[in-house]
This record gives C-alpha cells, sequence and structure tokens, in this order.
C-alpha cells in the first residue's frame, strides 16, 4: 500500500509482494533479514488499509509489526504458545496465521474478532480481551508441556500498562519457581489506553531517559520501596549502579533471566535476542521499547486518538465530525462528574485506566487532586475507595460494567458488608457491539442486585442518568448506575443536579391487558412496541430496589406482565420481579426479555439486539407469541 503518511524506508524493497504467498507463519521461518523487513512494511500497510475501512484498534497494532513477525520467524507456532496481553495488539498476528482475506469482516457480525479467540484459530491459543491474564496463561501451558513431556514453549507478550496489575505480579512471583519453558515479553510502549502510572512505569521511563546512572539510587528506591526485603537488598549494592538502573533488580528477583531493553522494531536485535533465549532453560525475561502508532506519523504523533478510531482516510487522519453528534452517556456523566465536584467539595473521581474511556479527561483538568487513575487494577480501585469512603470522602468509581467483574470480592467484602457510600458508574452496560462478549456489561444486575446494601440504577437516557447518579450520590451506602455505550434517545439533561426519587419508577404509557415493565434504556423500543399491543409501559428505573408498591398495582390491573432489559435474563430485574411478585402471592403470567443465556458475538449493537429479539418488532413479536395479539 503507497500511503504517503507511512514512513520511508532506506532499504531496498523487493519487487515482489510477500504477504498475499502466505497463508500460515511457516514460511515466515525460512524469509532472511531483508524478507523480514519487507514483510513487516506489508503487514503495517495492511494493517492501516484494514483499520482505516472497518475501524478497530490501530495504534497498538502498528507498534506490534516487528515483535510479531520476529516471533513467527523463531517459534514454531502454533506448536510453540504465544499469549498476547492485551489481545486488541494482535491484528499483524491475525494476518500473519491465514486470516488477512478475513480482516475486512474485522469486528462485524461474522467477522473475525477483534480479540484472540480460540474458536477462531488455533494460533489463537487463549483468549486476552481483559489485561494481565498472560503470563498466568503461558505458565499453565508451559508447566502442562512439561506434565506431558512435550517440547514446547510458550510465549507471553504483556503490555506495561498490563503489568500494572496485581495479577501479573501473583504470576511473576509463581513463574519464577517453575523450572519450564517460559519467555515472558514487556512490551514497553509507554501506553496502555490511558498513559500507564504509577511507580513501576516511572521505573521503567526512567531508563530510557538516557540518564540512567545519575539517577540510579533514585530509581530503585521509588520502585522497591514497596518491597522491603528488595529495598535492602538494592541498599546494600547502591554501588553496582548498573543493579540500580535496569530492572535485572526487580525481575531477576522473581527467578527470572532478565535481558533488554532491546528496540522492539529493530529486526537485528529482535531476532537473535529471540533466538538465544529460545536454548536458555528456565523463565526469560525479555524487555522490549516499541512505539504505538510505528510507521504511521498521525498516529506517533497522537497515540491516543488513534487507539480506537471509527473509519477514516488514512491520507487525512481523523476529521472532527461537521454535524453536533448526540451528548453519549459516558460524556453526560463526566459532566454530572465535574459538575457535582464544584458543588461538593469531597467528591473524588477513580478510574482504572480508563481515563478516556470513562469520560474524566475534564475532571482531571479541573481537580487534578481529586483525581485517582490507579492504572489497570479495578481490585485496588475498589477497596482504594472503600477506605476515601471509611474517611468521609464521596468516591466515585468509573468502571466498566465487564471490568467490575474483576474486583467481585472487593465489592463485597470492602464496600458492601462496611456499607460504605460508593458511587459505581458502570458505562458499557449491555451489548457493547465491535468489541464482543468479552466486553458486554451483561452480568452486572444479577451479580449486584444479590449483595445486600447495594442498589442499582437503570436510567432510561441521558436525562434520567444525570438525575439518577444525583440520586445515588445522595445515599449512604453504594449504589451502581449502570447505562451504555454511546447516545440513548437524546433526552437532553437538565443543567440542575436534581435527583429522582429513590427506588421508585413511573407510568410511561397507559393502556390494556400487558403491562411492560422497562429497566433502562429498552423502555424507548417498548414504548414504540406498545403501540401496536396497547400495553402498559412502566419505567422501572430502579433494579434494586424494586418500586414495589407500583409494581404491585399495575400487577393488579393487568392480565399479564412483561420483563424488559439489555441485561442477562438470569437472575436479572425480571427474576426480581418474578419472586416479589411471588413474596405478594401475587399469581400472574410473566414474560422475562433480556440477553438470552449465551455470549453474544461482536457487530453492531443495533443489529445484535434485533437479532435477538429486543428490538421494537422483535419485542412485539415476542409479546404476541406468549399472550396474543390485542384486541381489535
Amino acid at each position: 500500500m503507497n500511503n504517503s503518511q507511512m514512513d520511508k524506508k532506506t532499504h531496498d524493497v523487493p519487487m515482489a509482494a510477500l504477504l498475499p504467498t502466505l497463508h500460515d507463519p511457516s514460511p515466515i521461518r525460512q524469509f532472511d533479514r531483508a524478507q523480514l523487513k519487507q514483510l513487516c512494511d506489508e503487514v503495517r500497510a495492511c494493517v492501516l488499509d484494514n483499520v482505516s475501512r472497518t475501524g478497530g484498534h490501530l495504534s497498538s497494532n502498528l507498534g506490534t509489526v516487528e515483535l510479531t513477525v520476529a516471533l513467527h520467524h523463531v517459534f514454531n507456532t502454533p506448536h510453540d504458545r504465544l499469549v498476547w496481553d492485551v489481545g486488541h495488539q494482535t491484528y499483524p498476528h491475525k494476518i500473519l496465521t491465514g486470516r488477512r482475506e478475513r480482516m475486512p469482516t474485522l469486528r462485524q457480525i461474522g467477522g473475525i474478532s477483534g480479540f484472540p479467540q480460540r474458536s477462531e484459530s488455533e494460533y489463537d491459543t487463549f483468549g486476552t480481551a481483559h489485561s494481565s491474564t498472560s503470563i498466568s496463561a503461558a505458565l499453565g501451558m508451559a508447566m502442562a508441556a512439561k506434565q506431558k513431556g512435550e517440547d514446547r514453549h510458550s510465549v507471553a507478550i504483556i503490555g506495561d500498562g498490563a503489568l500494572t496489575a496485581g495479577m501479573a505480579f501473583e504470576a511473576l512471583n509463581n513463574a519464577g519457581v517453575c523450572d519450564c519453558k517460559l519467555l515472558v515479553i514487556l512490551n514497553d510502549n509507554d501506553m496502555s489506553i490511558s498513559p500507564p502510572v504509577g511507580a513501576l512505569n516511572r521505573y521503567l521511563a526512567q531508563l530510557m531517559s538516557g540518564n540512567f546512572y545519575a539517577a540510579a539510587k533514585n530509581v530503585g528506591k521509588s520502585v522497591l520501596r514497596a518491597a522491603p526485603p528488595l529495598f535492602e537488598l538494592a541498599k546494600r549494592f547502591e554501588q553496582h549502579a548498573k543493579g540500580m538502573v535496569v530492572p535485572a533488580t526487580l525481575f531477576e528477583q522473581f527467578g527470572f533471566n532478565y535481558v533488554g531493553p532491546i528496540d522492539g522494531h529493530d529486526l537485528d536485535s529482535l531476532v537473535p535476542t529471540l533466538e538465544n533465549l529460545k536454548h536458555l532453560d528456565g523463565p526469560q525475561f525479555l524487555h522490549v521499547v516499541t512505539k504505538k502508532g510505528q510507521g504511521y506519523k498521525l498516529a506517533e504523533a497522537d497515540p491516543v486518538a488513534y487507539h480506537g478510531p471509527g473509519k477514516f482516510d488514512p491520507q487525512v487522519g481523523l476529521i472532527k465530525p461537521t454535524a453536533v453528534a448526540k451528548q453519549t452517556f459516558t460524556q453526560v456523566f463526566g459532566q454530572w462528574l465535574c459538575d457535582m465536584a464544584a458543588h461538593d467539595g469531597r467528591l473524588v473521581g477513580i478510574t482504572p485506566a480508563m481515563r478516556e474511556g470513562s469520560g474524566l479527561v475534564e475532571f482531571e483538568q479541573r481537580f487534578p487532586d481529586r483525581y485517582y487513575d490507579v492504572g489497570i487494577a479495578e481490585q485496588h480501585a475498589v477497596t482504594f475507595a472503600a477506605g476515601l469512603a471509611c474517611e468521609g470522602l464521596k468516591p466515585v468509581v468509573a468502571i466498566y460494567s465487564t471490568f467490575l467483574q474483576r474486583a467481585y470480592d472487593q465489592l463485597i467484602h470492602d464496600v458492601a458488608i462496611q456499607n460504605l457510600p460508593v458511587v459505581f458508574a458502570l458505562d458499557r452496560a449491555g451489548l457493547v457491539g465491535a468489541d464482543g462478549a468479552t466486553h458486554a456489561g451483561a452480568y452486572d444486575i444479577p451479580f449486584l442486585r444479590c449483595i445486600p446494601n447495594m442498589s442499582i440504577a437503570c436510567p432510561a437516557d441521558e436525562r434520567e442518568c444525570r438525575q439518577l447518579l444525583s440520586s445515588a450520590y445522595g445515599q449512604n451506602h453504594p449504589v451502581a448506575v449502570r447505562y451504555p455505550r454511546g447516545a440513548g434517545a437524546g433526552v437532553v439533561p437538565h443543567l440542575a443536579l436534581d435527583a429522582l426519587p429513590f427506588g421508585k419508577g413511573e407510568v410511561r404509557r397507559e393502556g390494556q391487558r400487558i403491562a411492560i415493565l422497562a429497566f433502562g434504556t429498552l423502555l424507548y423500543p417498548a414504548l414504540t412496541a406498545a403501540e401496536s399491543l396497547d400495553a402498559t409501559v412502566v419505567n422501572m428505573r430502579w433494579a434494586k430496589p424494586l418500586d414495589v408498591e407500583l409494581m404491585l398495582k399495575v400487577a393488579g390491573t393487568h392480565d399479564a406482565i412483561v420483563t424488559l432489559e439489555e441485561g442477562a435474563v438470569m437472575g436479572g430485574a425480571g427474576s426480581a420481579v418474578l419472586e416479589a411478585l411471588q413474596a405478594a402471592n401475587v399469581q400472574r403470567p410473566v414474560l422475562q426479555l433480556g440477553l438470552p443465556d449465551r455470549f453474544i458475538e461482536h457487530g453492531d449493537p443495533g443489529k445484535l439486539l434485533a437479532s435477538i429479539g429486543l428490538d421494537a418488532a422483535g419485542i412485539a413479536a415476542s409479546i404476541t407469541q406468549r399472550f396474543g395479539a390485542a384486541a381489535g
């Protein structure tokens, strides 16, 4: 692909293209260095061309091209296992492993996933859409190979952002005492999605500053103070500057042989280093330094903007839309957070490495002393919030629904049992579209409503989202407010910080015979479906506590009840309605509509909802099938 934004290469480029001839990586193992470099150019162009047409993760994939090519050149994949972390950096890997021609279907219904998927290819050895799992998985694979007497290598490729999570260090601690063929590669690009934070990242950044030795003592102390035995070791050997400068001090204490850092875009360094490490015994650790957006000037200059762009012209780059877009739920939350913080000095905002995705950019700028990005550390984020709440502050944890799953014990033990007033702003509730099942917020209502002291608000639109956030903030116990990705019905929020009544719903349409109890944004397709059915529609607003008084009143005047939610049917809000009806000894037929008991694939959210009967037409069809058509 001839692209003016792609870097000019100084080496000679052979006329014959290599990429179209590859249907699997095996021929790459015979390529000479010049062919490998040519292949990198072709893969990088292929990534840019396809992502610009489909949308997807760009910066991270441009940054892993050389590393991917080198790994498939040195290791005998898929016999040798590659585990990528996080998996959104695997587009070059997919291109080289027989899926190049399917790249135009990336993240679309029926197309290939944006993450590794075991069901998609034997080269995708482990699904890694959530971060920091690769070392654990690769260690398990390496130990299984040893136990079965199989001669194979396991390689975990983990980003510096993913390495901030406690799970990664738990795995390092375990791996260091295991005698197996495990290679951990730290892909250090100094940016996960939001810029990574914490002492470890400052340490790695210091290595690249060019002034290692002058700063050796301070660097070592900043990293090792959290581990007293290592800190004492560092103090005793301060005179050996190299030990305080390279991360060998840290990673070799875990039992790894540390090598690096090396340039992750230099095949002349990568290939021989990987070849050498392949023949060493015991756990190995390779530190490579890469640049997000490598080879595409616009992405190099602004890797955050090009992290996950939509469709764009590579020759021009990203262009701000001329039409004013509807305000998203994330933007509504971000504005509410700033407004409430201006009103109440006790408010603090917390995010586990999702500043942009969760809408906290403006909050950080306006209230830097009350903003905490704790890194990819969801467990820590929740308990950290609990500690703040113990001291009289009002923490708001901005977290994707799918990522709160990672902190479930902390949610119960550290927040709910102590009944602390923490607000959880659950973004990406329901289906998320192109990221698929791994990122869907399908389970938060079932896993939250069973926890004592916890309440769950389900706003139907943007205005209610702001109001229910204020309702949640005003409580003296933990409350979650769940809202979807993107925009909703387009109902403009009030500028005031007015709250809706706690635990109360409303009747939005009076009808006959059938009552639809809607939880969240599916209220609007329910209203459309109700027109043809002449059904009553209730905006429940709260999955816990239920507005039992309103629900029983409606049940007493209708023949049948329909519950509707963009969440798992099993154990969800519909189940709560059934429990409440049974407790009141009210017998009514109930139809529960929501996400079925299966994982929903990636694709356009509207099309996905229609495919499972959760658009207006599908809702009406399901009700008619169960209860018959409205009387003429």
